[in-house]
C-alpha cells in the first residue's frame, strides 16, 4: 500500500519544477523599489508644492506688523475658529521662521506643516516674527506666512496668536485631519462611539 502511495504521488509531481531561491529577495527587491517610488513621489509632491508658494515680495499682500491676521476656509464652524483665535487647542509644536531666509522659511514651515499632520497634530504656532525693520516693507515674513498659510491646502484656518504665545508675531495655525485620523474617526463613529 505504501509502495503504491508513493509511486501514485511520484507520478503526479513528475512534471514539477522546484522553485527558485530567490523568490523571496525578489519579493524584497519589489517592496524597496515601491518604497522607493513612493518616497520620489512625495518628494515630488513637495517640490511642486513649494513652487507654488511664491518668494517674490510683488506678489503677496504687505501686512503691517502689528496687525492681527485671521484666515478659515468654508466649513470651519465660528465656535471652532473663535476657540483657536483664544489659544484654545492643545499646540504641541512650534515653528520659528523670524530669523531664516524666505527659502528656508517657506520650506521648513511647509514640511513642519505635512510632518506634524502626519502624527495627527491639528493646531501649532508659527513664529514669523513681527519684522518692523524688514526689507523691502515692514511685516515681510509675517506677510510671506499669511500668503503661503492661505495657499496650502492642509491649513484649515490660522489667526494671530495671544500675547503669551507671541502676539501678532506668531499665528496658531489650524490643520486639516491626516488620512489615518478621518479612517480611526469614522471606525469610531461606526461603532457607535460618540466623537468629540
Amino acid at each position: 500500500m505504501v509502495e503504491e502511495e508513493m509511486s501514485l504521488f511520484l507520478s503526479e509531481m513528475a512534471g514539477v519544477q522546484p522553485l527558485k531561491n530567490n523568490t523571496t529577495t525578489t519579493i524584497s527587491e519589489q517592496k524597496v523599489s515601491t518604497e522607493a517610488q513612493n518616497l520620489r513621489r512625495k518628494q515630488l509632491q513637495v517640490s511642486e508644492q513649494l513652487a507654488k508658494l511664491t518668494l517674490d515680495p510683488n506678489l503677496i499682500t504687505a501686512i503691517l506688523p502689528d496687525a492681527i491676521v485671521e484666515f478659515k476656509r468654508d466649513g470651519v464652524q465660528e465656535a471652532v475658529f473663535h476657540r483657536l483665535s483664544l489659544g484654545g487647542y492643545p499646540i504641541k509644536y512650534e515653528i520659528d521662521l523670524h530669523m531664516l531666509k524666505v527659502s528656508q522659511a517657506r520650506e521648513a514651515l511647509y514640511q513642519q506643516i505635512l510632518a506634524s499632520r502626519a502624527r495627527g497634530e491639528r493646531s501649532i504656532l508659527v513664529i514669523h516674527g513681527k519684522g518692523a525693520k524688514a526689507k523691502p516693507f515692514p511685516g515681510l515674513m509675517k506677510s510671506f506666512v499669511a500668503s503661503w498659510l492661505e495657499q496650502i491646502e492642509e491649513v484649515l484656518a490660522f489667526h494671530s496668536a495671544q500675547r503669551h504665545h507671541g502676539g501678532t508675531g506668531a499665528l496658531y495655525v489650524m490643520l486639516t485631519k491626516s488620512e489615518q485620523k478621518r479612517i480611526e474617526t469614522r471606525e469610531t463613529n461606526h461603532k457607535g462611539v460618540k466623537v468629540r
